[in-house]
């Protein structure tokens, strides 16, 4: 059944702004090039979507630069603000961008431990209020934020979760009321996932794991291009996977016995006093990634103990991330964070190698190209997405 016109003005009309947001700004002869549109039909998508106010004039192209045909056209980025925030259990991170995701603004708040619940809120919204203003941002049009727990996956809300601030789950209604914007909140886990996968070290897999090695463990689960939550939101809680080399098993209320006893930031600083490795402190980031950033050049150079606690930490990270291979079988396995963005491709080599002595599964293991900042780079992009939808959409409905 063909489809209506409204249906094909509207495919059109997308097509048209998925290619200037990728390719950026192109005359309506390169519109007509990469669509295989008639020409009459490309001049009428570009009224529509000019009138919309969703594309512009940017600037002119070719020899001559005049005339109709050499107007380059161009997605008006100004027409929404963004806000994308890494919420941490120390801190508030926050960027705001324009509809591209070209960023404008970016500021950071500590909020410490024992800090109040409506302190701490106070403190993030105040943050995000002044980040938006020092944009130019009259009105935030979505939000979108990272932070750690579980997201029910019928109602794209954070999640109680025992251990994590009160503080996390107002944020998300208090930003909501007091910005008057659209706020979707994720895993953030899954937003490196999606950061990976869009800009970083996965961007040629649709099937992948990333395990997130930081202040504390996680994983993102994404086969055949879809990010699984499973039926609680807790895909991915590798925590508390009971590993051997802990001495305890994980409860439901702690996961100190079970994977992060091993390879979170703290258990790898201890790792590496047990070698006799230090490293200056740094006021962001895990203490560990400095650790282990510093293994790799000491390894690099020959020294012994650096090279033994990579060894050591490898083995660690090959134990939790075997079991996710038995039952996935990903074929590819990114180490993300902070510690394993730290570790590059040293780290990754090892738990490659001991993977294939564990496991009949071949499987790549790739250092993040993003490391922590991946959490804000994919809050931004599902703030972007989203914004675009509705936005794009406009056009449809004309």
């Amino acid at each position: 059944m063909p489809a209506s016109p409204s249906t094909a003005r509207a495919i059109n009309d997308r097509l048209a702004l998925r290619l200037l947001q990728e390719e950026g700004p192109l005359t309506a002869g390169q519109l007509k090039q990469l669509t295989g549109l008639s020409r009459p039909t490309v001049a009428d998508l570009v009224e529509r979507l000019t009138a919309a106010g969703l594309v512009a004039v940017v600037g002119e192209s070719g020899r001559q630069r005049r005339g109709p045909n050499a107007r380059l056209y161009g997605i008006v980025a100004d027409r929404a603000q963004l806000a994308a925030l890494d919420v941490r259990t120390e801190g508030v991170t926050v960027v705001v961008s324009d509809l591209l995701g070209t960023e404008l603004t970016r500021a950071s708040v500590p909020i410490a431990d024992g800090t109040g619940t409506g302190l701490a809120v106070e403190r993030a919204v105040v943050l995000v209020e002044h980040a938006a203003k020092e944009a130019g941002a009259d009105r935030l049009h979505t939000v979108g934020i990272g932070a750690p727990g579980l997201i029910d996956p019928a109602g794209g809300e954070l999640r109680d979760s025992s251990g994590l601030p009160a503080w996390h789950r107002r944020l998300v209604a208090a930003l909501g009321e007091c910005l008057q914007a659209r706020v979707l909140v994720e895993n953030e886990t899954n937003l490196a996932a999606l950061a990976e996968r869009r800009d970083g070290a996965a961007r040629d897999r649709d099937t992948f794991v990333l395990l997130w090695l930081g202040m504390g463990t996680g994983a993102a689960v994404v086969l055949d291009g879809r990010l699984r939550r499973g039926a609680s939101g807790g895909t991915g809680e590798i925590g508390f996977l009971p590993v051997p080399g802990t001495g305890a098993l994980p409860s439901a209320t702690d996961c100190a016995g079970g994977f992060h006893a091993l390879v979170a930031d703290e258990a790898v600083a201890r790792l590496a006093g047990e070698h006799g490795l230090t490293a200056p402190r740094t006021a962001t980031g895990p203490y560990a990634a400095a650790l282990v950033g510093a293994a790799v050049d000491g390894a690099a150079s020959g020294a012994g103990a650096a090279t033994r606690f990579l060894d050591a930490l490898a083995d660690r990270v090959a134990i939790g991330t075997a079991s996710v291979v038995a039952v996935l079988d990903p074929g590819c396995v990114v180490l993300g964070g902070e510690i394993g963005q730290a570790g590059g491709a040293l780290l990754a080599a090892r738990v490659e190698e001991r993977l294939a002595r564990l496991s009949p599964l071949s499987t790549e293991v790739r250092a993040s190209g993003l490391g922590g900042g991946a959490v804000l780079r994919g809050a931004l992009l599902m703030a972007r997405d989203a914004a675009q939808d509705e936005l794009f959409g406009a056009p449809s409905r004309r």
